[in-house]
């Protein structure tokens, strides 16, 4: 197939483009190139034949048609967006710009092109979500976000991705475009921009700097490594079944906190410090607004449907990721020189 991917130059947007240049697969790359975005992220396909690169905004209607009518992919796969619930709460501009408005354009450029093509029975606009879309989670391990959960945003963040989610959805209905959503739990992994909270704990705790954790520590995630994620959504976007959602889950539920001390650990055994733990420079802070308790995905369907499982555990995919930021200090310390290591890149979330 010939995929074009929006955000390809970012965390996951990256994951995926590298994954499918491996497999043969043609990629075109639409890439704003945002604060997040690094080009770094996929220096590894940048000189295949099967890959392409345009600098273009989502927002930005006329340079879309251009990239549809020269590229004239058989897929599309839209992952580009603003992502981190901080940044939502001090500016929700920029996400109800990016992740609103820039779906709509995304929508109506592979609207306009589908048809000119003839509709044909191929194509596919393949929309990444998050689960935050479905609000918090009651500390019950028997319940968890299914197809089926009902919306119930919390932030700025989530609430501008229910909104696009919306907008596949009536896209569809409306004018039978073909599509498939996908909504994943939280990622980690190589490349992750150094915001997040697992980059945070790994470069802080390498820099002797507090391991700042929200609250308590207590706020539960379902931890997905990216490049499992990556492989999903590339069969979703082939074999997924037109007007259906996939939630995607690592099946790897941890608090913060275990998710730091598990962290410390690992860096205790791959780097030790002179004497003590890195679990030693664990700090608490304020919480933030509106934190969601806890997340959990529940993946039967695209287990039963698509044969789809993660492929490592997380404690697995943690010791690879460590080992990946102790072996690319190249990599996020130009990032950290490019954006400064202020309140934002201490800050975990």
């Amino acid at each position: 197939m010939k995929l074009l991917v929006t955000g390809g130059a970012g965390f996951i947007g990256s994951a995926v483009v590298r994954l499918a240049v491996s497999r043969g697969h043609s990629v075109v790359n639409v890439d704003a190139l945002t604060y997040a975005a690094c080009l770094d992220n996929v220096a590894s396909v940048a000189g295949s034949p099967l890959y392409a690169f345009e600098h273009a905004d989502i927002c930005d209607a006329a340079a879309l048609k251009r990239i549809f009518d020269a590229h004239k992919p058989d897929a599309v796969m839209h992952l580009a967006a603003e992502s981190h619930v901080d940044r939502s709460i001090d500016g929700p501009r920029a996400f109800i710009e990016t992740n609103i408005m820039g779906t709509y354009e995304m929508l109506q450029a592979a609207r306009a092109y589908w048809t000119g093509q003839g509709k044909p029975e191929s194509f596919r606009f393949h929309h990444i979500s998050t689960d935050e879309v479905f609000g918090s989670l009651p500390n019950d391990p028997s319940v968890k976000f299914t197809e089926d959960t009902p919306y119930d945003p919390r932030s700025p963040y989530s609430s501008s991705k229910a909104s696009s989610d919306h907008l596949v959805r009536a896209w569809h209905e409306t004018y039978g475009l073909p599509v498939v959503l996908t909504n994943c739990s939280n990622n980690y992994g190589p490349f992750h921009f150094p915001e997040k909270l697992v980059p945070v704990i790994i470069l802080n705790a390498l820099a002797g700097k507090p391991l700042p954790i929200y609250g308590d520590g207590s706020n539960v995630r379902d931890w997905l490594f990216v490049e499992d994620h990556a492989d999903a959504l590339l069969l979703v976007v082939e074999k997924g079944e037109l007007g259906r959602s996939y939630n995607i889950g690592g099946e790897n539920e941890k608090t913060n906190l275990e998710l730091v001390r598990t962290l410390c650990a690992i860096l205790d055994q791959k780097r030790p410090k002179a004497s003590g733990s890195y679990a030693d420079q664990i700090t608490f802070v304020t919480d933030r607004p509106g934190h969601d308790a806890r997340y959990a995905i529940d993946p039967a369907r695209i287990r039963a449907e698509l044969d789809w499982r993660p492929s490592v555990t997380v404690e697995e995919g943690l010791e690879k990721t460590v080992q990946w930021y102790l072996d690319n200090e190249t990599w996020w310390r130009a990032l950290q020189d490019r954006h400064g290591v202020g309140e934002r890149l201490g800050k975990a979330s």
